[in-house]
């Protein structure tokens, strides 16, 4: 009984410590923090804390969350760009060429920007309420969120990417997905 709770321990805390290192390591191997997650679970094999069994579930669970991460991530992309190319009136082709040749969404708006701004915080507007449905979000940070808004999304509208820089790339502020802090 006291080998299965220190069993189930380690796999609790292995999912939870390991599981934001499973992500990140997809995002960039670079810092060989999935190596680093097997090496820590074969030592609980070796030392008989965890089964072979239990690693592999471990490891699938880490795998299965990370691409259902990559999944959600590419189709809220993918309605983002909806949202743009249906109100402008253009194919996702094209924006994309435009974005490349380092034209910001503003001049490949041009009269249209303000309708462009309002579908964009119309969209982001729906996404805050359904994270707070869904319990990912408090509703005093999504009212934190929906204030700035419009802010935001008129200051990423007007940004120019520069070249070689598709939707969501490159916003020059320093900041994207990680910890910070660094």
């Amino acid at each position: 009984m006291k080998k299965r709770l220190i069993a189930a321990t380690a796999v609790a805390g292995l999912t939870l410590a390991l599981g934001t290192a499973g992500v990140a390591s997809a995002h960039d191997n670079k810092m060989g923090r999935g190596d680093k997650a097997a090496a820590v679970l074969g030592d609980l094999v070796t030392k008989g804390t965890l089964t072979q069994a239990q690693v592999d579930a471990i490891k699938k669970a880490m795998t299965d969350a990370r691409d259902a991460d990559r999944a959600a991530h590419d189709a809220m992309h993918a309605e983002r760009t909806k949202v743009i190319t249906d109100t402008l009136g253009i194919d996702e082709a094209t924006l994309k060429a435009k974005l490349q040749a380092g034209e910001s969404l503003a001049t490949i708006a041009g009269a249209k920007k303000e309708a462009l701004i309002n579908a964009l915080v119309a969209y982001e507007t729906k996404q805050i309420d359904a994270a707070v449905t869904a319990g990912k979000l408090t509703a005093e940070k999504a009212t934190a969120l929906k204030a700035e808004l419009k802010t935001r999304i008129t200051s990423h509208v007007e940004e120019t990417k520069g070249m070689g820089k598709g939707p969501g790339k490159g916003h020059g502020k320093g900041k994207g997905h990680g910890r910070g802090g660094r």
